[in-house]
């Protein structure tokens, strides 16, 4: 039975990871926040580094917005602790070495290089809004510049909630 893919509208599915300390993280431990939940291949690599400076960067606007950022590899704990340390990041990484939950939301798959193909990664993001629905998908990203991209859509459906917010109380 092939598996269900995620979509815009559908519900988030739920996870447990640890994160870089150790602590299990549950995406049902963020209801009423946003969630940027974001896919790398893999801690100290070059784009892997530009994208986790770039949300450590607008880490401060974010969490302006009510968001949290979770990034997410195969790597270890103790490999997310040594990339937050050497880097200077501030935001939080999950462990995913089973893949697992990077299968369920689409972010594990066959790739292609020079003619090999083998299982990995591919660089996207899903955001994820405060009742745990799907509120947007970018399936494949290129890592600079994806951060302000991802904080611009954010602000646009804060925008959207307010003036529909608005028009209910009839302003």
């Amino acid at each position: 039975m092939a598996k269900e893919e995620i979509k815009i509208g559908g519900t988030a599915p739920d996870f447990s990871l640890k994160d870089e300390k150790e602590s299990v993280v549950h995406l049902s431990d963020f209801k009423g926040r946003w969630v940027v939940f974001y896919f790398y291949p893999k801690d100290n690599t070059p784009g892997c580094t530009i994208e986790a400076h770039a949300f450590t960067k607008f880490l401060k606007e974010f969490t302006k917005q009510n968001a949290v950022i979770l990034g997410v590899s195969p790597d270890s704990c103790g490999s997310h602790v040594k990339f937050i340390g050497e880097q200077g990041l501030k935001i939080r990484l999950l462990s995913d070495p089973d893949h697992k939950v990077l299968e369920t939301y689409g972010a594990w798959q066959l790739k292609e290089n020079y003619g090999k193909k083998y299982w990995g990664v591919v660089r996207s993001t899903v955001l994820i809004d405060p009742e745990g629905r799907i509120a947007h998908l970018w399936k494949t990203v290129r890592a600079d510049g994806h951060a302000e991209a991802v904080l611009e859509k954010l602000r646009e459906f804060l925008r959207q909630e307010k003036l529909a917010q608005n028009q209910d109380d009839g302003l």
